[in-house]
């Protein structure tokens, strides 16, 4: 069993602080010890990403990376075990530059962790990028990890979130622009020749965000297609791509913040909205494999008969080719809504207790928030943790109104045809 993520955030706190607070010292003698007998990096040349927990993460920083790598740095990522899978949609880190955690268990984190650190050094990484947002764990990775340049959010005189003195290079974290934009800022940070405090004074333009797609194999293509026409059979539902549109309803989400869920009720009369509306389109309601029991009640709700329960029918590394085929997608603030942005798919994504000016998909996506004054409640300053337990942010979103927005972007993908 997984550690859970109320534990995961414990440990950082009633263990991560006091172990910033006893090695930042030790940090900071090694860095002086270092600074006497060798001099540091003109350059990032072997440049670490650390983001841990965050699945769509690894799509938001992947144009930040690609700019890293035009750069002239030989990119590195270290993630959990479990996430890995979101690195592969891209593959801009070679499957060699990737480093795991498995957090299934303490054993197997610490063993895990230390592992790593042994890694990195016999690497030679000589720069580090923390990507969490005053993670001590991953402060406590930046700082031991032997690189000589390490960058990452400092608080500066702000309170609550200290997490020791583990930077060399102390960026501030900007809550007012998306964080495809902080992570640039971050970029820039690694690569400046002079100081800044902070880091970054720069301005980064809309047009410099720029997601590369991923490049889909015919063959895995066809087999996904070969499978949906199956299922469509098996179900007596008459299904032939190209005549009739493929209408995606990813109605869960992950559980490190389930207040992101639209219930499962207002999932299945949707389905009935949109089934009412375009009778003869197919709609395959997704999910992972634990999602199947979760994703069948949302259909058996709605008791439409060309609904589709596709929950664990397409592997991670399928999702892409699933979406070239599909023509809309419904889901929550949630991974699939990243993904999705590696490929031309329009998506509807809704959001409550975060917000899309910040946590947006830059794929072809319309986000709906209900812009409630308590919203977004989750944020860098509380570690995504929220009291709530009544999410009446995605409550007070109808169906009306996400109905509205998917016929907006099937009529944009009928136009693109």
């Amino acid at each position: 069993m997984s550690i859970s993520v109320n534990t995961m955030r414990a440990i950082d706190h009633w263990v991560g602080v006091p172990l910033c607070a006893i090695m930042s010292p030790v940090v900071a003698l090694i860095d002086v010890v270092k600074g006497i007998f060798t001099t540091g990096p003109k350059a990032p040349k072997k440049l670490l990403f650390i983001e841990l927990s965050e699945m769509g993460s690894a799509i938001l920083v992947d144009p930040a990376m690609r700019n890293a790598q035009a750069r002239g740095a030989e990119l590195f990522f270290l993630i959990f075990k479990s996430n890995q899978a979101s690195l592969t949609l891209l593959n801009t880190v070679k499957p060699e530059n990737i480093f795991t955690i498995d957090a299934s268990s303490l054993r197997t984190l610490l063993v895990d962790t230390i592992t790593f650190l042994i890694k990195a050094r016999m690497r030679g990484i000589d720069t580090v990028v923390d990507l969490e947002l005053f993670s001590r764990f991953t402060a406590l990775l930046t700082g031991l990890c032997g690189a000589r340049r390490r960058v990452g959010y400092h608080i500066f005189h702000g309170e609550g979130l200290w997490r020791g003195t583990m930077l060399t290079r102390k960026v501030h974290y900007n809550p007012h622009i998306h964080i495809t934009k902080n992570f640039f800022s971050l970029i820039h940070a690694a690569f400046a020749t002079e100081i800044e405090v902070p880091f970054s004074k720069i301005q980064i333009r809309d047009d410099e965000i720029q997601l590369a797609q991923a490049i889909i194999d015919p063959a895995v293509r066809n087999a996904v297609l070969e499978r949906i026409e199956s299922l469509a059979r098996t179900a007596d539902v008459p299904y032939r791509h190209g005549q009739q549109r493929l209408i995606l309803i990813n109605p869960n989400a992950s559980d490190l913040l389930p207040q992101r869920r639209w219930s499962q009720q207002r999932f299945s009369e949707l389905i009935r909205a949109v089934h009412a509306r375009w009778p003869a389109d197919l709609i395959l309601i997704t999910g992972s494999p634990a999602e199947f029991d979760y994703v069948e009640q949302v259909r058996r709700v709605a008791e439409v008969k060309v609904a589709i329960n596709f929950a664990g029918q397409v592997k991670f590394g399928e999702l892409p080719a699933l979406y070239t085929l599909s023509d809309v997608m419904v889901t929550n603030d949630s991974g699939p809504g990243h993904f999705s942005a590696v490929t031309a798919l329009r998506t509807v994504v809704l959001f409550g207790p975060e917000t899309p000016a910040l946590y947006g998909s830059i794929g072809n996506s319309i986000a709906i928030t209900a812009n409630l004054a308590c919203s977004p409640c989750v944020s860098a300053a509380n570690h995504r943790k929220t009291p709530c337990q009544n999410n009446v942010c995605m409550q007070a979103i109808t169906v009306a109104d996400v109905l509205a927005k998917v016929e907006v972007q099937l009529d944009a993908a009928d136009r693109a045809r």
